[in-house]
């Protein structure tokens, strides 16, 4: 009987172990899961506070602050406050962890100067220095505005805005001549006679044409009939 009790003994024993094992282990590990948590914390939102209230809001949650040398413009929130943030508010990270900030350098909108009257350069140069981009919205050729001159702009002056468009005189249209049919004349006096009128005509292009002599003007652009203004390039391909 007492070889028999043996072994139970030893059995039992040997569940009793693996049991207190398994509890140990089972209570270790969700130990460690309520440490790591607790070491857990959401991050706080510190967008539009001053550094000074987010340093604490950082400190209050186990995180430091750290802050980035650039500064982006913003047009909602004011120079010197938090601009943006990483990792984002609600964001869950380890006690101790850093996050990174970027402060506001305000907005980039200027007041817009006066530029009525302004050469297109000047204007350019003018508003440069409030750091506002010009654009030049739309061409007008009238003899009653300087050549060159600012005749409107689509963001009045004393408004804010980070750039302004506009609308530039470029004198008054030069005399207009209809453009000849040269299909079929020599490339030379067709040149010259184009030349002779103000206007700018080069040969552009030459290309072999069975039965065509070398030099003649197989076509021409603008077409004939169009009209045509000493600025406007003429262009003309010939038979080689």
């Amino acid at each position: 009987m007492a070889r028999h009790r043996r072994p139970r003994s030893i059995g039992r024993l040997v569940l009793l172990v693996t049991a207190l094992a398994l509890t140990y282990g089972l209570f270790a590990v969700a130990a460690m899961r309520v440490a790591l948590r607790a070491r857990e914390v959401p991050v706080p939102k510190v967008v539009g506070l001053e550094f000074a209230d987010a340093g604490r809001a950082m400190e209050a949650a186990g995180l430091t602050l750290k802050v980035d040398d650039s500064h982006p413009f913003s047009d909602t929130v004011p120079a010197g406050r938090i601009a943006s943030q990483d990792p984002a508010a609600g964001f869950v990270v380890r006690r101790g962890r850093s996050v990174r900030v970027w402060t506001s350098a305000g907005s980039r909108s200027s007041v817009v100067p006066n530029l009525v009257g302004e050469t297109e350069r000047s204007a350019q140069a003018r508003s440069s220095q409030d750091g506002l981009d010009v654009s030049v919205v739309a061409d007008i050729r009238s003899s009653e505005f300087p050549s060159d001159a600012v005749v409107a702009q689509d963001h009045p002056a004393g408004s804010r805005s980070n750039r302004v468009g506009v609308v530039v005189n470029r004198g008054e249209r030069a005399a207009g001549y209809v453009m000849p049919d040269l299909i079929g004349a020599t490339s030379d006096a067709a040149v010259d006679v184009l030349r002779s009128h103000g206007l700018r005509a080069s040969v552009v292009a030459q290309q072999p044409y069975p039965g065509v002599p070398s030099g003649v003007v197989l076509r021409q652009f603008p077409a004939a009939g169009f009209q045509v203004t000493p600025d406007q390039p003429i262009s003309l391909e010939v038979s080689r």
